[in-house]
């Protein structure tokens, strides 16, 4: 797990610069985890955890917020759908 105080504040730059997008429908994001390969985990919460379309706003709009704050990110993946039956 990546533990770089200054990774990790770029990473939460780039979440915090795009919450505003998922506040305004309701939902919200947090950071789970940088996994040493640099996968961010994070948790889609509020109105995002049941959009029918929060994998496209992760992929088309997270994803790429985060690799440009932190270019050495391979992927964002959204953790909290595991637990979902």
């Amino acid at each position: 797990m990546i533990t770089n105080k200054n990774i990790l504040k770029k990473i939460e730059g780039a979440l915090d610069d795009f919450r505003p997008y998922l506040e305004a429908d309701g939902g919200d994001i947090s950071l789970v985890e940088v996994t040493d390969d640099y996968v961010v985990k994070v948790k889609l919460l509020g109105a995002c955890e049941t959009c029918q379309v929060s994998m496209m706003t992760l992929k088309n709009g997270v994803e790429l917020a985060v690799k440009s704050a932190v270019p050495k990110v391979k992927e964002v993946i959204e953790v909290g759908s595991l637990s979902k039956a």
